[in-house]
């Protein structure tokens, strides 16, 4: 049978847990293709280069973590990037699907919980509260490691060149918190529950400083870099369970 744009779409938005969620991007379909899905991209970002790679690719849809939508900046007009990212699409009749925050803070297939998950953390639990729910996990190390192991590690994972802010070089880490993304501000959460360090995506100028006279080691992985493993973990379950063909769409971003 073959699957269908509302099927997937009840499927996602249930698995994702959406409503859930008060995000500021819009979640779910934001742009309506054709019924019948036979080819599904999946992307970080539903760029201009991405769409346009999709295309090429003879998608039925596009899944991303960054769609085209978002409340905090409403559309009031149909031009410049905006259009020369729909045109494609609606030409095409490919369906969009973006899921933000729903991404990031799933249990299973979240990008923090994957990455916690390959750095091999123990007693992970929900972290980084945000309007009401978690967007990230906290956890332990196997065993004490410096700032500097830790950096490798964490570059090894991410495939990324890593920004270190610590107040010591000689600390011994044991615990971190991990919000990906642009999830900077939320160091003040793992140092309010006195984690050792912590990891996320960008982080703002401030942030570095902060973050050290706070006693916290702050490891900046690269936005893009942090959110490519809750995309890559959806499209294996979806592939998995409906069979479809699925391919996922790698685009540089050094941010």
């Amino acid at each position: 049978m073959v699957l269908t744009r509302d099927k997937l779409n009840l499927f996602l938005n249930q698995y994702l847990d959406v409503k859930k969620f008060d995000d500021y991007c819009l979640n779910g379909l934001q742009v309506e293709g054709r019924q019948p899905i036979k080819k599904i991209c999946f992307s970080v970002s539903a760029s201009r280069e991405n769409i346009e790679k999709a295309v090429s690719m003879k998608a039925c849809a596009m899944i991303v973590h960054h769609g085209i939508f978002w409340k905090n900046n409403p559309v009031d007009s149909l031009k410049g990037p905006l259009k020369n990212r729909l045109a494609p699409l609606i030409k095409n009749d490919i369906n969009l699907f973006s899921y933000h925050l729903p991404l990031d803070g799933h249990k299973k297939i979240g990008n923090a919980a994957v990455i916690a998950a390959k750095l091999g953390l123990l007693k992970v639990q929900p972290f980084g509260l945000y309007k009401g729910s978690f967007i990230g996990v906290k956890g332990c190390l196997k065993s004490k490691t410096s700032p500097a192991v830790l950096e490798k590690r964490l570059e090894h994972v991410l495939n990324h060149k890593i920004i270190v802010s610590t107040p010591s070089t000689t600390l011994s880490l044991r615990t971190i918190g991990i919000v990906t993304g642009g999830g900077g501000s939320f160091y003040k959460y793992a140092s309010n529950e006195k984690l050792d360090s912590y990891l996320t995506g960008e982080i703002s100028e401030n942030d570095w400083f902060d973050a050290k006279e706070a006693g916290l080691c702050l490891f900046a992985g690269g936005h893009n870099a942090t959110e490519e493993f809750g995309i890559l973990a959806l499209m294996k379950l979806i592939e998995k369970k409906f069979k479809v063909d699925c391919e996922f769409i790698k685009s540089y971003n050094p941010i």
